[in-house]
């Protein structure tokens, strides 16, 4: 087996595939968001029955994403990414073939039980393997193409629903899980020995679990990022309304949303890593929520000051919240499997487990209520913004408290 610190000489290769990992979540939530109103037709639901499709794919998420983490720390992170990897191929399967509504909706709570596995243990390996700065480049890069996930997905999803028909977008699913699966087969190597695991006992993952989500400054922080990752993929979230009934663009217009995102993802990860080494992390990370405020605040009197303002300035007001949370995000998150060094799986799972608990009642509940109009999604996008930047200076307050206690 290869030693845990061998892959850290291949940085590139391995940070491919962490990021190509990464994607596998937000990939399988928005895929199939342009086809939503045709599988509304054909199994004649309603609209809001058919985005409980997200809630049905979120809880289960949400609550196997405190098992994935703690696993590979007891098992190791190659195997339990295959064996993930393995069964959402069969439920993406299961979900091109499903013959009525609740087989779909048991299929989709299928992918989100596996669904998160390559993205919580991503994490984890890049602190088996990396530190320092390094990591902080690392983490950049991998949270920049996780990010891509939820932009990409329905511009590719949109193109195979128009070709194919919305069947064919889950079966798309099946196929890229497959890919990644033989992709991890041949280029993830172990990155955790055996004598760094965990015991496999589970009052032992339990106890470790219950550890980190008690612990006041993982809360702040999981808070701070995951509120502000919302706020933004909340408008992707109801892309099918801006898309087609506010912006009035087809089916196949998506990247009109997507792109700008693509695009401010990009230059923040690039930025990103320029700042890493040359400017500490909280300074960052204040400068990414400064413009998620300041950008958030833009949209908001946007909307309200121009009736029905052009695509132009919304794209870039977009693009530019996409900047100030990747400036941000990697920061916080590396900060969260610093605080927990001994089970980093642990901690990277229960940070996706309130994220995603987040991600299930805004998406999967709130979404078509915000959807409604352009005006409701930006309000609600400053006010998460807002309560995200409150949330932050809390944690740092509490560090600082902690820092002078310990001293």
């Amino acid at each position: 087996m290869k030693s845990p610190a061998e892959p850290a000489a291949h940085s590139p290769r391995l940070t491919i595939v962490l990021a190509l990992l990464s994607t596998l979540g937000p990939f399988t939530i928005d895929t199939f968001f342009p086809s939503m109103r045709a599988m509304a037709a054909e199994f004649g639901i309603s609209y809001w029955q058919v985005q409980q499709t997200l809630t049905a794919y979120l809880v289960p998420y949400a609550l196997m994403s405190l098992v994935h983490g703690s696993l590979s720390d007891a098992l190791g992170r190659r195997r339990v990414v295959i064996a993930g990897l393995l069964l959402y191929v069969l439920a993406s399967t299961g979900c091109a073939l499903a013959p009525g509504f609740t087989s779909l909706l048991v299929c989709r709570a299928l992918q989100g039980m596996v669904g998160g596995v390559g993205h919580i243990i991503s994490r984890a390996v890049v602190r088996d393997c990396y530190s320092g700065t390094q990591a902080q480049k690392v983490m950049s890069a991998i949270t920049m193409v996780f990010s891509l996930g939820p932009a990409l997905a329905p511009v590719i999803g949109g193109w195979v629903h128009v070709w194919f028909g919305w069947r064919a977008v889950f079966a798309f699913m099946a196929l890229y899980g497959l890919l990644l699966c033989a992709l991890v087969i041949r280029k993830l190597h172990e990155t955790l020995p055996i004598s760094q695991r965990t015991p496999l006992h589970v009052g032992a993952i339990v106890g470790n679990t219950f550890s980190v989500l008690r612990h006041p400054e993982f809360l702040r922080l999981t808070g701070a990022s995951g509120l502000c990752f919302i706020a933004l993929h909340t408008y992707i979230g109801a892309a099918p309304a801006i898309i087609l009934d506010h912006w009035h663009l087809k089916e196949t217009s998506f990247a009109a949303l997507t792109l700008p995102v693509i695009g401010g993802y990009a230059f923040g990860a690039f930025w990103s890593g320029r700042l890493a080494g040359r400017l500490p992390p909280d300074r960052q990370a204040n400068i990414g929520y400064a413009t998620l405020t300041a950008t958030s605040a833009a949209m908001l009197l946007l909307q309200f000051l121009v009736r029905d303002p052009p695509l132009l300035p919304q794209q870039l007001l977009l693009a530019a919240t996409a900047v100030g949370l990747q400036l941000m995000f990697p920061i916080v998150t590396l900060r969260i499997l610093d605080i927990f060094s001994d089970t980093r799986g642990t901690a990277a799972s229960a940070h996706s487990f309130v994220s995603l608990l987040l991600a299930a009642a805004m998406m999967g509940a709130l979404a078509p209520w915000f959807a409604v109009s352009m005006r409701r999604l930006a309000l609600n996008a400053f006010l998460v913004n807002l309560a995200g930047v409150l949330v932050w200076r809390s944690a740092l307050r509490y560090r600082r408290r902690a820092t002078m206690d310990g001293a």
